[in-house]
């Protein structure tokens, strides 16, 4: 059960002002609806940003990254030590996430929740572009007991709030990165939408059939042991977000949480990535409901738990590549996209402004 202060978020459904949007972007030169999901992007925009010319401006993109002590039990590809390396590769711009971030020109940032290393020397001297909330160094085996403790799941999530104070710009980008971390965010989508491990479970890094039993078993015997904890939606029982997360989930995926939290609080709009980032998106929902109208999906993943948990919270992704690399990839290639948006709704010009009849050709 939360049992700390959160911020408060607005309610961006202000009936005259969204009446006052959606009469602007029907007015364009244009069909209308033709423009489809722009559309309702379009008004998403102008209702966070409070405007009806939305500009985004300094967007930031924070990957997330802890290590997990369910890859002990071999439900990964790689080994554990693959975080901490993959970490200095964000840092050193050759990750795909930093190449396409910097292609776009979004400034990109790691924050250390927990991974299994220490990235600070002996002076601890801070270095460009690693942000360091670490609590522990990665979570427990959640097959056996709690993945974090109460105060642990507590503090990651307030990592993750107080995160988005000290980003410049309005707009803000998620990714990830931990070795095994769809195994406990499999575990998450389980707990909260009530689908067995069977159906929400992947292929991660790209595992093999034996390997993929080995998760699904893994992933079994986590849920099953939270449930009686956390609560089962199965019998109509709520569940309990931040023990959910305490008990199965990563020090990132509590980090996320908080993020998601923290940019509704701040009133910008907040693009996640793949199954990481939603089965997050799943606890934060539930820990703080007005979160969602915040919210973009910046692309729908292979893994079968992204479908699911989007599915559960009635988000329609950007974008459909067949991706499944995480790191934030579909995050930062669906920024165009959202620009383009913005861009509709606060330089398109109407029917009145252009001089242009207003009929739809088509009728």
């Amino acid at each position: 059960m939360t049992t700390f202060a959160l911020p408060v978020l607005q309610d961006i459904s202000n009936p005259a002002f969204t009446a006052k949007l959606k009469h602007k972007i029907d007015n364009k030169t244009k069909p209308l609806g033709s423009l489809g999901q722009l559309e309702g992007l379009a008004l998403q925009l102008g209702q966070i940003l409070g405007t009806e010319s939305p500009q985004l401006a300094q967007p930031q993109m924070l990957v997330f990254a802890g290590d997990h002590g369910l890859t002990a039990r071999g439900v990964s590809a790689f080994p554990s030590d693959v975080t901490w390396q993959m970490v200095e590769n964000f840092i050193a711009g050759g990750a795909c996430v930093s190449v396409l971030a910097k292609a776009n020109n979004i400034a990109l940032n790691v924050v250390d929740c927990g991974v299994n290393h220490e990235f600070l020397d002996a002076t601890q001297t801070p270095r460009t572009g690693l942000l360091s909330t670490k609590i522990a160094n990665g979570t427990a085996d959640s097959s056996a007991a709690a993945a974090m403790t109460a105060a642990q799941c507590q503090q990651a999530i307030e990592n993750g709030i107080a995160v988005v104070k000290n980003l410049p710009g309005n707009a803000i980008l998620l990714g990830e990165m931990g070795i095994g971390n769809t195994t406990p965010s499999a575990a998450l989508i389980s707990l909260f939408t009530g689908r067995p491990a069977t159906l929400v479970t992947g292929r991660g890094t790209g595992i093999d059939d034996p390997t993929l039993a080995t998760k699904i078993g893994v992933i079994d015997r986590a849920v099953e042991r939270a449930r009686g904890i956390a609560g089962d939606v199965r019998a109509n029982e709520p569940v309990d977000a931040t023990t959910a997360l305490a008990e199965v989930g990563g020090l990132e995926h509590a980090s996320i949480a908080g993020f998601i939290i923290g940019g509704a609080a701040a009133r910008v709009p907040v693009i996640i990535d793949g199954v990481i980032a939603t089965s997050a998106l799943l606890a934060a929902h539930a820990i703080a409901p007005g979160v969602l109208p915040y919210v973009i999906a910046g692309h729908r993943s292979v893994e079968p738990g992204a479908s699911a948990a989007l599915d559960h919270l009635g988000l329609v992704p950007l974008i459909d590549l067949d991706l499944r690399l995480g790191e934030g990839t579909g995050a930062v290639l669906a920024i165009p996209i959202v620009q383009a948006a913005a861009r509709i709704l606060g330089e398109m010009a109407t029917f009145d402004e252009a001089g242009v009849t207003d009929k739809d050709p088509a009728s």
